[in-house]
């Protein structure tokens, strides 16, 4: 699934694309795809709309219209992309919505697992989720008090998006290595010093994706190369970056998890 550098990069890319375009028309290809609201209503309400922007809010994409706006979530398989000129469908696109200057806003999805919302205020969606990691809002001490009133595996903890917002499985394994903390740690044994070194650790790692545009291996994500810069994730058997010990693979919470014995010894 494509995490916030992966959606933000995505956001970057296609913003100068999308602003000051007119929707002329709108093709629904696969009705499940369209969370709100109805079909007819969707395209009653989105035809005529100019989109003034194009931002990410976690990992949901924020297309601002004139009177509402589209928040579209990439899920397992999604894919968003301009195409310009005459554009003739493919097989897995689920939405496509015409735009002026002869160019399409195609989402494209094998999996089916992507989500389409057209409403009025994005807190309708947005509402139960945690801060963004590189916002203002998110500081040392914000994440130990938020750590040690919870009594949760670090992990798990990370991946809440009610607790915070963008973080998915790559980076959350990136983040645990370079702050030296176990998957396995329980939230509320954190001290002061192990939070503020895992607030640093978050921000490297999601500006690290974002600087290498995201990471491409398992979706239809196109252009990242973070994946070779990958600390533990996906890095099982092979050497640690910073110690030489084996990359251990284990399940969290049905995730598969990847850590440094060594870097990250699992303590008290």
């Amino acid at each position: 699934m494509p995490e916030l550098p992966e959606v933000e990069t995505i956001a970057r890319l296609l913003r100068p694309a999308l602003v000051d375009k007119t929707i002329l028309d709108a093709q629904l290809r696969w009705r499940r795809s369209l969370a709100a609201p109805s079909p007819s209503a969707f395209k009653r309400q989105i035809i005529g709309q100019q989109i003034l922007d194009l931002s990410r809010r976690a990992k949901y994409l924020n297309i601002r219209l004139a009177a509402c706006h589209l928040l579209i979530h990439l899920r397992m398989s999604g894919d968003l992309l301009v195409v310009l000129g005459g554009y003739q469908p493919a097989q897995h696109d689920r939405l496509l919505l015409r735009l002026s200057d002869d160019a399409t806003l195609v989402f494209n999805d094998p999996r089916k697992f992507g989500r389409v919302w057209l409403v009025d205020d994005p807190n309708e969606i947005f509402r139960d989720l945690g801060p963004e990691p590189l916002s203002d809002e998110f500081t040392p001490a914000w994440l130990f008090a938020a750590l040690t009133s919870r009594r949760r595996q670090l992990k798990p903890l990370l991946l809440d998006q009610t607790f915070l917002a963008g973080l998915g499985n790559i980076y959350a394994d990136e983040a645990l290595h370079l702050a030296g903390l176990h998957p396995l740690r329980i939230s509320d044994t954190i001290n002061e010093t192990e939070a503020s070194r895992l607030h640093a650790a978050i921000r490297r790692a999601l500006t690290d994706g974002i600087e290498h545009n995201g990471a491409s291996i398992d979706w239809v994500y196109r252009g990242g190369d973070f994946q070779n810069h990958f600390r533990v994730y996906g890095r099982t058997g092979k050497p640690c970056r910073v110690c030489q010990t084996p990359i251990e693979r284990i399940v969290v919470g049905q995730r598969s998890t990847h850590l440094c014995p060594h870097c990250q010894p699992l303590g008290r």
